[in-house]
């Protein structure tokens, strides 16, 4: 038989990776819009600086698939410790937020161990992400950090967002709140404390990696955007800017409603609940400069919504060859919406913003200090889990199981998937295939 996969990122190539050495899979063809393959693990380069979409490191709590993850790198890879901060009024406290208290000014601090401890939500069910913020957490962290460092990620009020992407998150004991609050630093997130990265080629040297590994049975075709599919009697036909493909297994990881537009058989219902999907575009900014005033750090998560951005990575953390001699390059990332403000503002302006925001937090002192920029957009970054989420999308699954179409990948399922996830659900795909 022969299989089509729309789309081609990591997942799409993970995919036809473990599905490959079927005997009853013929042709696997791989249909990717853009000019080659990687989706959101793409990299990018500008004057001699290669950049992801966004600070993509390689980790995982689960071992087999961080061996396999990290077996495609082979020599190219290089293992880092976590050095992330959260900027608080111009003061680096150590991410996450909880575990650093003393850094806080007096007032922040006593303001969030107090509500810690004497905390009213503690006993009810949380039924939204504020909701458990203010029980997990107490409305001192709530208010002081988390809550304004989530509504300008997501641009969205998290009273209105379900607790898929953080009931995983502990409580933290009480002893360590009182530790962290009198100086005692507390690691946290100790799964991410260390990451794997690519020593050159950025992120996309794991997805040219993968592709490495393809036999010749499996073709990715670049350039070649969906414009419908149908299906007919037991096979899918699938017309591209490209021309005609056609195939008895149909795997998506387009994201799912796109493909609701696209499918012809797809009802009226259906269309409408794909519709209600909500979604976050990000712009990444590059702004390399003279004096680095990040340290020995890599990420900063700013919750001040007077600053454009909501992080800040120093791409000279990664290694030497994401170093630019005698200069410091920052990854700025900015989440908007479909005619937002942002949508709607220039580049250039939105680089303006960049630039303010840097001087703002005391990064540089003037415009002066930049040597050079570099500013891309990508539509689909982030799925939203709203309220209406999982209804939502046990809906979309069923219909298109029905249908004969597998669902796969961060957009194709839209489940808000790191990469080792992507790639675990591609391997339970293909051994269920």
């Amino acid at each position: 038989m022969k299989l089509t996969i729309l789309g081609g990122g990591l997942s799409a190539i993970s995919l036809a990776c473990f599905l490959q050495n079927r005997e009853d899979i013929a042709e696997i063809n791989i249909l990717e819009k853009e000019d080659r393959a990687g989706g959101l693990c793409r990299t990018f380069e500008t004057n001699g600086i290669e950049y992801d979409v966004g600070p993509h490191i390689i980790f995982s709590k689960d071992k087999e698939i961080l061996d396999f993850m990290n077996g495609l790198l082979e020599d190219n890879i290089a293992q880092i410790r976590r050095s992330n901060r959260i900027l608080h009024q111009k003061r680096f406290v150590q991410y996450p937020f909880e575990n650093d208290l003393s850094k806080l000014p007096e007032q922040d601090k006593n303001y969030c161990v107090n509500a810690f401890l004497h905390n009213p939500y503690e006993n009810y069910d949380a039924q939204n992400m504020l909701q458990f913020f203010l029980k997990t957490f107490g409305e001192g962290i709530t208010n002081t950090y988390l809550r304004p460092y989530n509504e300008k990620i997501w641009k969205y009020d998290p009273s209105f967002m379900d607790t898929q992407m953080v009931d995983r998150i502990p409580k933290p004991p009480k002893e360590d709140i009182l530790r962290s609050a009198a100086g005692e630093t507390v690691e946290g997130y100790l799964h991410q404390l260390y990451f794997t990265y690519p020593q050159q080629g950025g992120t996309e040297a794991l997805v040219k990696a993968l592709i490495k590994r393809l036999s010749p049975k499996v073709k990715i075709h670049t350039g070649t955007e969906v414009l419908s599919v149908k299906k007919q009697q037991d096979i899918f036909i699938i017309e591209t800017t490209k021309g005609s493909f056609s195939s008895e297994r149909l795997v998506s990881t387009m994201p799912v409603n796109l493909l609701a537009k696209q499918y012809e058989n797809t009802p009226e219902d259906i269309r409408k609940t794909a519709e209600e999907l909500k979604y976050n575009s990000i712009v990444i900014a590059v702004v390399n400069v003279k004096p680095d005033a990040a340290k020995d750090n890599f990420a900063f998560m700013i919750a001040d919504k007077e600053v454009k951005f909501h992080r800040l990575s120093k791409l000279d953390f990664l290694g030497r060859h994401y170093h630019k001699e005698n200069s410091v390059s920052y990854m700025l990332e900015i989440t908007y919406r479909k005619n937002d403000l942002t949508d709607l503002a220039s580049d250039e302006e939105i680089m303006q913003q960049v630039i303010d925001g840097l001087q703002k937090i005391g990064f540089i002192s003037s415009q002066e200090d930049v040597n050079f920029t570099d500013l891309k957009r990508f539509e689909y970054a982030y799925v939203i889990y709203d309220l209406n989420h999982r209804r939502n999308m046990d809906k979309l699954k069923d219909y298109f199981k029905g249908e004969g179409i597998n669902l796969n990948g961060r957009f194709g399922s839209f489940e808000y998937l790191n990469m080792d996830a992507v790639i675990k659900q591609s391997k339970q795909l293909a051994d269920n295939f």
